[in-house]
C-alpha cells in the first residue's frame, strides 16, 4: 500500500508540474479531495487569519503556485498526497470551473443547456474534465478585472462554481473514489473564455453601497481606504488590521458594512470578511 501510495504522490507530482507549465497554479490534495497540508495555525484557534503570510506551508488554495521548486516542497511535504488542485481566479487564465455534478439525481447538463437557450450563450469548446462520479468540470477563462465568487447550486440544481478562492481536482488526480480524467479531445486546449451572458449570471446582484459614517471620522475613512489598498495575499491581514483599530476606537460597528464593502472590493467574500472582522471584534474584546 505504501508503494502505491508513493506511486500516486509521483503521478500527482507529475501531473501538478505539466499543469503549471501552462500558467496553473498547483497545490496537492489527498485522496478526500482536501488540501493535503494542514495548517500550522490549526493548534491556536486564537490565531489572527492568514493566508500564507507567515511564510509556512497549510493554508490551503493560498498555497498555489507555478514555481516548480515550490511545487516539489510542496508534494515533498506531502508525502500522502494522491492528487494537485488548481486554483482559480489566479493570472494568467482566471479560470472559472463549472462544477457539473450528478449526484443527488440532478442532471445538470440539462439545466445547463436549458441556461443557455434562455440567455442566448453557448459554452464554448474547452478543457473538460471528467469526475469519478460521472461529472464534468468545464473550463473556463474569466476576465482580469472580475472577480467570480463560488456558489454552490444557485445557477440550478448540480452546478457549482469554483471561483477567486476556490480549486478544481486537477486531471490525473486519484482520490478514494476514482481518478479524475481530462475529457478526449480537451487535455491540450486552453481554457475558453467565459461567454458574457454565463459570466453575468455568476457575479452576485450589486450591493447596496455603504459609505463611511460621519461619525467615524477622516479617521474611519483612512482604515477603510487602508483596506481597499491592500494587494492580493495582504488583502485579510489588512482588513483583520483595520477592524482592529477600528474597535480599539470605538468605531467598530459604525464601520463594519464600509469594511466589508471594501474587502469585497478587493476580491474576499463577503462571508470571509465578516469572519475576519468578527474575529478582530474578539481579539480586542468587544
Amino acid at each position: 500500500m505504501a508503494t502505491t501510495d508513493r506511486q500516486a504522490t509521483t503521478l500527482a507530482l507529475a501531473h501538478a508540474l505539466s499543469a503549471a507549465e501552462r500558467g496553473l497554479a498547483v497545490i496537492p490534495l489527498s485522496r478526500t479531495k482536501l488540501p493535503a497540508l494542514r495548517s500550522p495555525h490549526r493548534d491556536n484557534p486564537s490565531h489572527p487569519p492568514c493566508h500564507g503570510e507567515c511564510g509556512r506551508f497549510g493554508h490551503g488554495v493560498y498555497d498555489a503556485t507555478t514555481d516548480p521548486a515550490r511545487i516539489r516542497a510542496l508534494f515533498a511535504a506531502a508525502p500522502r498526497a494522491t492528487g494537485y488542485g488548481i486554483a482559480c481566479g489566479l493570472p494568467p487564465h482566471h479560470l472559472v470551473g463549472v462544477d457539473l455534478d450528478t449526484k443527488n439525481g440532478t442532471d445538470p447538463g440539462a439545466a445547463l443547456r436549458a441556461l443557455a437557450s434562455r440567455h442566448g450563450f453557448t459554452v464554448p469548446p474547452t478543457v473538460v474534465v471528467l469526475t469519478p462520479s460521472g461529472g464534468r468540470h468545464l473550463w473556463l477563462s474569466g476576465p482580469p478585472d472580475v472577480v467570480v465568487p463560488n456558489s454552490a447550486g444557485r445557477l440550478a440544481p448540480g452546478i457549482d462554481i469554483r471561483g477567486a478562492g476556490g480549486y478544481l481536482v486537477g486531471p490525473g488526480s486519484r482520490t478514494e473514489h476514482g481518478t479524475y480524467r481530462a475529457a478526449p479531445g480537451t487535455a491540450g486546449l486552453a481554457p475558453a473564455p467565459c461567454p458574457p451572458a454565463l459570466l453575468r449570471l455568476l457575479l452576485p446582484p450589486p450591493r447596496a453601497h455603504h459609505p463611511t459614517p460621519p461619525s467615524a471620522g477622516d479617521h474611519g475613512q483612512g482604515l477603510v481606504q487602508f483596506v481597499l489598498a491592500a494587494h492580493e495575499g495582504l488583502r485579510n491581514t489588512r482588513l483583520f488590521w483595520a477592524a482592529c483599530r477600528a474597535y480599539e476606537d470605538g468605531i467598530g460597528p459604525e464601520l463594519v458594512e464600509p469594511l466589508v464593502d471594501a474587502a469585497r472590493a478587493t476580491g474576499l467574500s463577503e462571508r470571509e470578511a465578516r469572519a475576519t472582522i468578527a474575529s478582530a471584534a474578539r481579539r480586542t474584546g468587544r
